[in-house]
């Protein structure tokens, strides 16, 4: 089965695309499946690990919105992966790879969205960026310590999927361009559900990819294909990339920086707590992070928060802060 992949791969597959062959490997040597390719394997493992399936219960933009519909972590991360598959098969790259990329962009995310990123950014001495911290879990944190193992092409994808990043491969420049496709689309969708903003007040841009998010994705994916169809590079023109950058501002202004503005300030108050808590005490955190305390406890407590979901630093913050009736 692996064969008749690379078979296909060979015959389909863009001359700028990485075949699952060509891979850099591990870094730490492993027996080769017989079936699945070295990606359709890192996939896997993602989508089985602890991390994978916590982000069900990590904010998106909107914490504990009222209603089901709104975007977790996992259902972006999900949406990233599927606009991804769809520009790698436009472009004739390999899916396989641009899906687990995809799949494990934001494995190091933080609970409460962006508030919480910043959060820790500020207080760690060395910084904080999810991308980094995503590809510090599949290294490091993962398997109890044990990392997944991931090939390089998967590694460097995930980290090199921020707007800054330099990814090594086209797969990771597609799924670049999918999280800021996904996150503008669907994250307008929630702010109109939300009553932050009304379709009438999106600016003019909007317009240039359409006035639904199936048509605007629809768009944005058109263009990049187009503009990149056998091409050893990845983008969009310069019309809709002016555009997204447009609308990512005016999300950043009137969403992201004023949602639920009271609860952004709880959730921060909350993990400067929590931040402060297990760096006077770092003996109390739990042993998976005790080893990186021995040297680091500003970075051993950046690992244990950030793999928290919103409502299990809830409950940690009401078991160190919040009196229990009854108990003395």
């Amino acid at each position: 089965m692996k064969e008749k992949t690379y078979e296909k791969e060979a015959a389909f597959l863009s001359p700028y695309a990485k075949h699952s062959k060509d891979t850099l490997g591990r870094m730490r040597e492993e027996t080769p499946c017989t079936m699945r390719t070295e990606f359709q394997r890192d996939r896997d493992r993602i989508i089985y690990s602890k991390s994978f399936l916590r982000l069900k219960n990590k904010t998106q933009v909107f914490f504990a919105p009222d209603g089901d519909h709104y975007m977790s972590r996992l259902t972006h991360t999900l949406d990233v992966s599927q606009i991804a598959r769809s520009l790698a098969r436009g472009l004739s790259l390999n899916e396989d790879l641009a899906e687990a990329i995809a799949l494990g962009h934001d494995l190091g995310h933080t609970p409460f969205g962006h508030i919480g990123e910043r959060v820790l950014d500020a207080l760690c001495p060395t910084g904080f960026k999810h991308s980094v911290q995503s590809l510090r879990v599949v290294d490091v944190l993962e398997k109890d310590g044990r990392g997944l193992n991931l090939t390089f092409e998967v590694r460097d994808g995930i980290v090199n999927h921020s707007a800054s990043g330099n990814p090594a491969t086209l797969e990771g420049a597609v799924v670049s361009l999918a999280d800021r496709i996904a996150y503008i689309n669907h994250d307008i969708e929630d702010a109109i559900r939300a009553g932050v903003l009304t379709a009438d007040e999106l600016p003019a841009c909007v317009r240039v990819f359409g006035t639904s998010t199936s048509s605007r994705i629809n768009t944005a994916i058109r263009d990049i294909c187009t503009e990149s169809e056998g091409k050893p590079f990845v983008r969009m023109s310069e019309e809709k990339r002016e555009a997204l950058s447009e609308l990512r501002s005016f999300m950043f202004e009137h969403v992201y920086e004023h949602a639920n503005k009271l609860i952004q300030e709880s959730a921060e108050r909350m993990l400067r707590a929590l931040y402060t808590y297990f760096n006077d005490r770092p003996e109390e955190l739990p042993d998976l992070y005790r080893a990186t305390a021995q040297t680091d406890v500003p970075r051993a407590v950046c690992d244990y928060l950030s793999s928290m979901t919103d409502k299990y630093a809830i409950a940690v913050f009401k078991q160190l802060f919040v009196p229990r009736e009854g108990v003395v």
